[in-house]
């Protein structure tokens, strides 16, 4: 699920994204890392991305799409694929 937009105080990253693959822990999240990810929009338009790190110690992992996701994606459903 898309939790939310990669973000700081000032800036936020258009293509980083934090997603819930279900895990707990920090430890179980890094098993994610490195695996593809498809959002799907309800018109049929797929956009890509990777995981590429965990993301705090609950077991969230930030993901870099190759486009930003639309606004309308946050809590939404992902693919986590191979």
């Amino acid at each position: 699920m898309v939790v939310q937009f990669r973000q700081g105080r000032h800036t936020v990253h258009e293509k980083h994204y934090l997603l819930d693959v279900g895990c707990t822990d920090r430890k179980g999240a890094g098993a994610f890392v490195g695996k593809n990810v498809s959002w799907k929009s309800a018109s049929g338009k797929v956009i890509n991305g990777k995981i590429s790190s965990p993301h705090g110690n609950r077991g969230l992992v930030r993901a870099i799409f190759e486009r930003g996701l639309p606004g309308q994606a946050i809590t939404t459903e992902v693919e986590v694929a191979g």
